[in-house]
């Protein structure tokens, strides 16, 4: 059975598929370093015309099976937006805590893009350890600046479509998940608004994705 044909349902990808085939002006780069495999996408990427920003709110939610079915099956720009590093998180692996497993997580997101194909950013969230709902969470993190993060990478990356991890809906799951998901609905619309984050449109321009949808797969 096609990848595409487990992972999401038929609304979805009827969604992603009409937003990504009306066409982007913009096709840039795919994972870096610049290796062979990485140089090969690129010279791929210049016959398709598409690009995906996947958003969630630490390393490991994402779904590297989409990631990798967007950037190298498809040959789609796609990147990841981790809200947090992982700094928060338990460590079974190693005795890196704190900011130090913030660090080894960023390199094994790092180190995951350039096998999947995607780009890697992150914002400046914190991660707190473990919340019991969004309302908490965005009343720790500096929400503004949070969103401000977002709109710029949505400004700077310019995606068709933009798909969320999570839900926005209150739901029984990490604050931090639900909270990624509302901020991405936010900064969706606002990354269009010209009067939003105005300082940074001294280097950006605004971007409207022309859709944002929810991975409810695997």
């Amino acid at each position: 059975m096609p990848l595409r044909a487990i992972l999401w349902n038929v609304p979805f990808w009827a969604a992603l598929g009409v937003a990504i085939l009306a066409g982007s002006s913009d096709v840039g780069h795919a994972a870096e370093p610049p290796t062979g495999a990485a140089i090969l996408q690129q010279l791929r990427s210049f016959a398709t015309m598409g690009s995906v920003l996947y958003v969630a709110a630490h390393p490991d939610d994402e779904n590297t099976q989409v990631i990798t079915y967007l950037a190298r099956g498809r040959g789609y720009r796609t990147a990841y937006l981790s809200l947090t590093r992982g700094d928060g998180g338990q460590n079974l692996l190693g005795p890196q805590l704190g900011e130090a497993l913030g660090v080894a997580r960023t390199q094994e997101l790092l180190a995951a893009r350039r096998l999947d194909g995607g780009r890697q950013y992150f914002t400046r969230a914190k991660d707190f350890g473990y919340s019991k709902n969004a309302e908490e969470t965005l009343s720790v993190w500096d929400r503004q600046a949070v969103l401000g993060d977002i709109v710029r990478v949505i400004r700077e990356f310019r995606p068709d479509v933009i798909i969320t991890r999570f839900s926005p809906k209150p739901a029984p799951t990490h604050g931090h998940h639900t909270a990624s998901a509302v901020l991405a609905v936010e900064a969706f619309r606002l990354a269009a608004d010209p009067t939003a984050f105005p300082e940074q449109l001294r280097a950006l321009s605004p971007w409207q994705a022309r859709r944002i949808v929810h991975n409810v797969g695997l």
